[in-house]
């Protein structure tokens, strides 16, 4: 989970990338919310998972050229298309847009695409999927609600056992917006309290996933 302003050609999205390559590599399915922004660098990440670390610095460069779906969805969308064209047969990753949010288009790098009406049935079907763990990466209103709908279930246990939730960015999540320290109180004494973490790095958090997933 993630905003969709993250643009192309900063260190953030190519974190966001990384991280879903890595994710992939570790035979774990990338699912996101299909948008652009950190969502569609996450299924990048997956979608480069099976050629060499080369690919994935290429095809960054690439991208950077149209950093966001402003003011050309034409440009933004042709920039992915001529990495899919250079390196076809990438993993299959997962991405669930929403008619909500309809000026933004979805991303290309993911393989299977589900669009909803309903934005909170896309959301609680993503969570309710997401059985190794969510991360959330920095974002605004909409990633500040993702973060409770995923805390709410995990807070009842009302699908079993709490899955790992891991926030990346600390001053985003403590200082900017302060979900962290709610989420921490929520989950204090609780079940939950071993399955969430906060982590500076983004290269920190598919370790984190592993640990709380333990």
């Amino acid at each position: 989970m993630g905003g969709h302003a993250m643009a192309r050609g900063t260190e953030a999205y190519a974190g966001a990338a990384r991280l879903g390559r890595e994710l992939a590599r570790a035979g774990l399915m990338v699912a996101t919310g299909g948008g652009p922004g950190a969502m569609e660098a996450a299924n990048l990440g997956a979608y480069a998972a099976p050629f060499d670390d080369e690919m994935l610095t290429k095809a960054l460069d690439i991208l950077a050229k149209a950093p966001g779906f402003t003011p050309s969805i034409t440009d933004w969308a042709r920039a992915a298309f001529e990495v899919r064209g250079r390196w076809p047969g990438g993993s299959p990753s997962v991405g669930i847009p929403t008619w909500f949010y309809g000026h933004e288009p979805p991303n290309p790098f993911a393989a299977h695409l589900a669009k909803y009406f309903s934005n909170a049935t896309r959301e609680d079907g993503l969570l309710a999927r997401c059985n190794a763990g969510v991360v959330f990466l920095p974002g605004a209103a909409g990633t500040v609600q993702e973060i409770f709908d995923n805390a709410t279930p995990n807070y009842y246990r009302s699908r079993g056992e709490p899955t790992p939730m891991v926030l990346v960015d600390r001053e985003h999540w403590t200082e900017r917006l302060p979900a962290w320290p709610l989420l921490r109180s929520l989950a204090r004494e609780r079940s939950m309290e071993s399955r969430i973490a906060l982590v500076d790095r983004i290269e920190e958090a598919p370790e984190a996933l592993k640990r709380l997933g333990g």
